[in-house]
């Protein structure tokens, strides 16, 4: 049933109700190829199944050796056949030589490489030419990539939630693999309400607004690797409301709402989901205080605030980290501290939420004030900046936590 919530909640006990209503849905897992898994999250830990690199290869371009075979003041070798990278060398003879191109297989008894610069000649002689080459002392090892140097086999290649990007794929490419498990991709039904709010492009009556949450919301969805569902704006009518949720849902995974979930007369989600297990009270944050969460019909619910910034400070501490904690994707936004450009004060009840643009020195200038209107002082931030609770003023140069965005 519909419930209301009296004391506010804080920020991280409401983030924990949000992970307890999702977790279910991270157990599903599906196999695909790794050109699809750009931006998914690994659903299961990867065990390397051989050595990287497979064999011990050439850091340089230049000639294999076997170190025991020039003494402190260098030495005279000749000059065998050359090893290209993607051959099978024949095993290096006493006193000699192996030209060796970068990548390229270490030949059986060598044990180091001197860079083509060192010799003298400084240039590898035409093939099948009898020649020999003067080269100073290398100690083994010497610009060698040992096998299993990067990863050897057995041990643990990537773990299970890690955000699989173009560097997580090229891994697992390099150790032969083909597809991955990742987490299934939640599908989301997003509601826009509001009897105020007109689509873009259509003309703008006196009262109305633009709506600007179902791009803001749709396109933070989709950025976080969620399959998006967009009803168009649902006037202010609870039946007509409850109606169309009630029809979406079986095809989705979540809910999200934007607006209607406050204390005033016309809170057309409240409404709607009063006969359901949805409870709406307040999170001790501003902006986005107003929050909703809940199911209806086994279907998790979360309702966010109608003002924009609202919405997306919303999605930002709650559905975004949650997202990145149980199924790796998107990646957990990066952290920062930085000093303030000038003093703050902020509700000392409350996690204040401001925009922010963090400068190369390290410092953060706020961008507009707390007002959760400000569509344009979001569009010029690069980053959220934290006030705690408890904190009622900070001066500049103080330090603060910041959230890239």
């Amino acid at each position: 049933m519909h419930r209301t919530a009296h004391r506010p909640a804080t920020v991280q006990a409401h983030r924990d109700k949000v992970r307890r209503l999702l977790s279910p849905l991270a157990a599903r897992v599906e196999i695909v190829p790794l050109r699809e898994a750009l931006g998914r999250g690994l659903a299961a830990d990867v065990t390397a199944p051989l050595d990287l690199p497979p064999f011990a290869n050439s850091q340089m371009d230049g000639f294999a050796i076997r170190s025991a075979d020039i003494p402190v003041g260098g030495a005279e070798l000749r000059v065998t056949a050359p090893v290209p990278a993607g051959a099978e060398p024949a095993a290096l003879a006493f006193g000699s030589a192996a030209p060796i191109m970068t990548g390229a297989m270490i030949p059986a008894g060598a044990d180091a490489v001197v860079p083509i610069e060192q010799a003298v000649p400084d240039s590898f002689p035409p093939p099948g030419a009898a020649a020999t080459v003067r080269l100073p002392a290398a100690p083994a090892g010497n610009f060698v990539r040992d096998a299993g140097s990067d990863i050897a086999a057995g041990e643990p290649a990537l773990a299970a939630g890690s955000f699989l990007g173009p560097g997580q794929l090229g891994l697992l490419a390099a150790l032969g693999l083909t597809e991955v498990p990742v987490h299934v991709q939640p599908r989301v039904l997003l509601v826009t309400t509001g009897d105020e709010v007109v689509e873009p492009g259509r003309p703008l009556q006196p009262g109305k607004i633009y709506d600007a949450n179902g791009t803001l919301l749709d396109s933070a969805l989709r950025q976080a690797g969620l399959q998006v569902t967009r009803t168009g704006i649902s006037a202010d009518d609870p039946a007509e409301l409850e109606l169309l949720l009630r029809a979406h849902a079986p095809d989705v995974d979540l809910i999200v709402t934007t607006g209607g979930v406050s204390k005033g007369a016309y809170e057309v989600v409240r409404q709607a989901l009063a006969g359901h297990d949805v409870e709406f009270g307040a999170v001790a944050m501003q902006p986005g205080g107003p929050q909703g969460i809940g199911s209806l019909d086994g279907v998790p619910v979360l309702g966010f605030p109608g003002n924009p910034v609202s919405c997306l400070v919303s999605f930002e501490m709650f559905l975004r980290p949650v997202l990145a904690d149980l199924f790796g994707s998107p990646a957990p936004r990066t952290t920062v501290r930085a000093r303030l450009a000038e003093a703050v004060s902020s509700p000392e009840n409350k996690h204040q939420v401001r925009r922010g643009t963090l400068s190369p020195d390290g410092t953060v200038r706020l961008e507009g004030g707390a007002g959760s209107h400000l569509v344009h002082a979001l569009a010029r931030a690069n980053a959220l900046v934290h006030i705690p609770a408890g904190t009622a003023a900070l001066a500049a140069g103080d330090e603060v936590e910041v959230w890239m965005l």
